[in-house]
């Protein structure tokens, strides 16, 4: 299937990397580099996804413009309205503005005037301020009265508006109240006769300008019969005056009400701030909490970086769970990731280097930390120092292989293990659970046999006491100063057991001695290491040992919550072909339940059954314990911690993550292996590679012999282990083998039968071991016989030319004597001549008198034909050798 990479899907896309990461993340694919490849299934489902995402955002864009341009429209044709009903000059002319003060001359009037009489209409609007609300004046025909109006008489609102208008205010009457056209005012004493109309030429009126300014009220006067338009509009509100001049003026009496009212009306201050609006207390509530807007202020990262504050974040941690930690909002969160080109949701996991980019900008130093590192810490805040018992000691029987380290064991279970074991070595870490005089104690037995560095190591660090077996004949051997290591490192007490005391040739003093070479210095001797001398075979001094050990495991004062959650770590995986896959764990805390969640380093699963070192099938498992787990979805590594969870959700999220990391580290190391490879064959020339498929009965062997076969591995020849796991030899196996040309190293295992078939039929080999030095011996042998054939020199005989002469079919022959061995003809020879190499070659001619020799024995003459040489003088010594093909032996 074809693939391509992150970096090259986004470039097709156009968008960044961080996106088609986040994509895959949402397709369950975690991809952590943008250099890593993808199937095309993967990719053609990106690809659709971002193009629908592009669609759907150009449609709503170009909605969005149309929306805007019909807004746009729909504005336009309101101020159209709007300017049309505001003013027309036919029907609305706007009155002229007088300067204060100046008294403009009057203009004739017309056939046809309009009058206005509404008190808003004579103001114009402000700049700055808005129009003001005016009613919609109904327009009434009425017909002209054949006789002129004449002017009336003042009042005493006439009165006040000339002294008003005196101040300097222009003031409008309010209209007077509607009459007959036909009844005629009566005419007052100083008023300038109306002009009467003709029947052909306008009324025109002359202006004559009053000695004072004073308000003229004027009607307009039209020819009998003609139509005028007049202005009915609602009461007028009290207009304000203003004063210009400075002189006392006497008012009449309704002026002075006037001037009173617009003296009570004063302006109201604009509040500073928003009103705001409490809702009305209902009797017997209590008075809710005034509620301010807090100003939130995000934390920055500081300028030195000593001063961000640390934070733990777990593998698989949310974003919510991160925005927790920080005390901060999660939209914060997510504005920083949009920020980078990721989207993400609240609960979606964040990529560590991700995690750890946003809290230092908000100021935190992440600190990562595994999630059964922070399942634990949060088990010890909740732990309660009462439910603390004594649990038993966990002891690691550690040694030289055949020292009866398994031997020892037996006798205390009173047991016989060691027949069980092939080649009478121990090939895993066993686990065994002893009741002694009412006291516990767990014996873990692990492999002396140098390939198993691994396995000793995994056996120190998870005991709380080491017994190391020494045999009495046999004193400190390799693998005895490699357990004394591992011991030291990880900070475990020993206590030695002299074994193979009932030998004739034992020597414990001299056991002490080398040991005392090492940093054990026995107590007898004025150290601390407790020392017993046993026979595992006799059953010697055993109660002796047991009795020490307790001792010292009551000096350490082991104890363990049994309420808590269980925690321990992994020592073997296998896949049993009745029981599926099966994981020996020891309970280092807490007590172990069928039905309980658990993680085991890149694997969960659920307990289904629990059998203990007997065989026997248990309910729960207290701490100190080993057992046997069924309910595994894959196989653990040997070694992986092991952790119940309540949260089964959370378990399988963390579970996948690191199984995806594993899968992504296998792919960089396969590439990078693959172009070292390349290069290493480019500079020195091909390289022999001896591929192998390894299966094997538990993952701790599979991890002993890849170890030992990768040791083997030399410049000429290369062991290649293109797979390896636990469990039978399937079908798949033999099929990779056939197209790789491998072959399949069974440990402890069969081949299943379709397995063997296509292996026979394929002709692949399958090669079954039981101990582990004949897997690495015969492998061994196999990467000697691919190296190619060395040549070696082999010495015949000489001969001296004592005389030269020509033959008309060989040429020159040179006539000599054999001095020792033998000269063959068709052998590879070498000319001297003054102890120098003149020429090499063959012979190609080798007779004696006349006839043709195959070979000529020392004191003998012959004639010797050189091939493509003829260049030889008498006193030249001849050199005849064989070049053989010697097979090597070693690597």
């Amino acid at each position: 299937m074809d693939k391509i990479t992150v970096a090259e899907l986004a470039s097709e896309c156009s968008v960044q990397n961080q996106v088609v990461l986040s994509e895959l993340k949402r397709l369950g694919l975690y991809v952590f580099s943008p250099s890593a490849t993808i199937d095309a299934t993967f990719a053609d489902t990106i690809r659709k996804k971002i193009l629908n995402q592009r669609e759907t955002d150009e449609a709503r864009q170009a909605e969005a413009e149309k929306k805007k341009e019909a807004h746009e429209e729909t504005a336009k044709q309101g101020k159209k309205i709007a300017a049309k009903k505001a003013v027309t000059p036919a029907e609305a002319p706007e009155a002229p503005k007088a300067k204060k003060g100046v008294k403009k001359p009057e203009k004739a009037p017309e056939v046809k005037h309009e009058e206005e009489t509404h008190p808003r209409l004579s103001l114009a609007p402000r700049k700055g301020r808005k129009h003001y609300d005016r009613e919609t004046a109904e327009l009434v025909e009425v017909v002209a009265p054949v006789a002129a109006q004449k002017p009336a008489e003042l009042t005493n609102l006439e009165a006040a508006q000339r002294v008003l208008s005196g101040i300097g205010a222009p003031v409008e009457v309010p209209p007077p109240p509607e009459s007959a056209p036909s009844a005629p005012e009566p005419e007052p004493s100083e008023t300038k006769p109306a002009v009467e109309a003709g029947p052909a030429t306008p009324l025109v009126t002359e202006p004559v300008a009053p000695p004072e300014p004073v308000l003229r009220l004027e009607e307009p006067v039209a020819h009998p019969g003609t139509v005028s338009k007049k202005i009915v509009v609602p009461k007028a509100k009290t207009k304000i005056l203003m004063r210009t001049s400075t002189e006392k003026v006497v008012t009449p009496e309704i002026t002075d009400r006037i001037l009173k009212g617009l003296q009570e009306k004063t302006p109201v201050a604009r509040p500073a701030a928003p009103v705001r609006f409490v809702k009305k207390k209902k009797p017997g509530r209590a008075e809710a909490p005034e509620r301010v807007a807090r100003v939130v202020e995000l934390p920055r990262p500081p300028a030195s970086p000593e001063d961000y504050r640390p934070i733990a974040i777990t593998e698989g941690v949310t974003l919510k769970e991160l925005a927790e930690k920080m005390e901060i909002k999660s939209k914060y969160i997510i504005q920083k990731l949009i920020a980078k080109g990721i989207l993400a949701s609240i609960n979606q996991t964040l990529d560590l280097e991700v995690a750890k980019d946003v809290c230092a900008e908000f100021g935190f130093r992440a600190e990562v930390i595994s999630f059964e590192q922070e399942a634990e810490a949060r088990q010890e805040v909740a732990d309660n120092p009462t439910d603390r018992v004594t649990r038993p000691p966990v002891v690691t029987i550690m040694g030289h292989v055949d020292h009866g380290k398994t031997s020892l064991l037996d006798a205390i279970r009173e047991t016989n293990v060691t027949a069980t074991e092939a080649g009478g070595i121990t090939q895993h870490i066993g686990a065994y659970h002893v009741d002694i005089k009412g006291r516990n104690i767990v014996f873990l037995d692990t492999p002396g046999h140098e390939a198993f560095t691994l396995m000793r190591a995994r056996g120190a660090q998870v005991t709380d006491i080491v017994v190391l077996v020494v045999a009495a004949d046999d004193g400190v051997m390799p693998q005895t100063v490699e357990a004394i290591h591992h011991a030291k490192a990880a900070n475990v007490p020993i206590v030695v057991a002299i074994n193979k005391i009932d030998k004739p040739g034992a020597q414990p003093e001299r056991v002490k001695q080398a040991l005392s070479e090492h940093g054990l210095l026995a107590e007898d001797w004025g150290g601390d290491v407790v020392t017993v001398p046993v026979s595992a075979k006799q059953k010697t001094n055993l109660d002796l040992l047991l009795e020490m050990i307790l001792l010292v495991a009551d000096l350490k004062e082991l104890k363990a919550n049994p309420r808590r959650l269980a925690s321990g770590v992994v020592l073997e995986a296998q896949v049993d072909i009745g029981r599926g896959r099966v994981v020996t764990v020891l309970i280092q805390n807490g007590s172990l339940r069928v039905g309980d969640v658990f993680m085991a380093g890149a694997v969960h699963g659920r307990v289904r059954a629990l059998i203990d070192d007997r065989g026997r099938s248990i309910e729960s498992a207290g701490p100190s314990m080993p057992v046997e787990i069924q309910g595994l979805q894959d196989l653990p590594q040997a070694g992986d911690s092991f952790q119940v969870f309540e949260d089964a959700g959370k378990a399988r999220q963390v579970a996948e993550l690191r199984q995806a990391k594993l899968r992504e580290k296998a792919l960089r190391t396969t590439a990078r292996v693959s172009l070292e490879a390349l290069y290493e064959q480019m500079r020195q020339g091909t390289v022999k590679e001896l591929p192998i498929i390894l299966k094997a009965d538990v993952q701790g062997s599979v991890e002993v012999l890849s170890d030992v076969l990768n040791k083997l591995s030399t410049e000429k020849v290369k062991v290649r282990i293109l797979h390896s796991a636990a469990g039978a030899i399937t079908e798949t196996d033999a099929l990779l083998a056939s197209a790789s040309n491998a072959i399949i190293i069974g440990f402890s295992v069969r081949p299943e039968r379709k397995a063997q078939e296509l292996a026979d039929a394929e002709g692949v080999e399958i090669r079954l071991y039981t101990v582990i030095y004949n897997v690495a011996n015969d492998i061994k042998n196999a990467m000697i016989g691919m190296l190619e054939y060395t040549t070696r020199e082999k010495y015949l005989g000489r001969a001296e030319v004592r005389e030269t002469f020509r033959v008309p079919k060989f040429g020159l022959v040179a006539g000599s004597y054999i001095l020792d061995g033998i000269v063959r003809r068709n052998s590879d020879v070498r000319l001297l001549r003054d102890s120098i190499v003149i020429h090499e070659g063959k012979i190609i001619s080798l007779r004696r008198f006349k006839d043709d020799v195959a070979e000529v024995k020392s004191g003998f003459e012959c004639g010797i034909g050189l091939e493509h040489f003829s260049d030889v003088k008498v006193g030249d010594i001849i050199e005849a050798y064989t070049v053989e093909k010697v097979q090597p032996t070693s690597l």
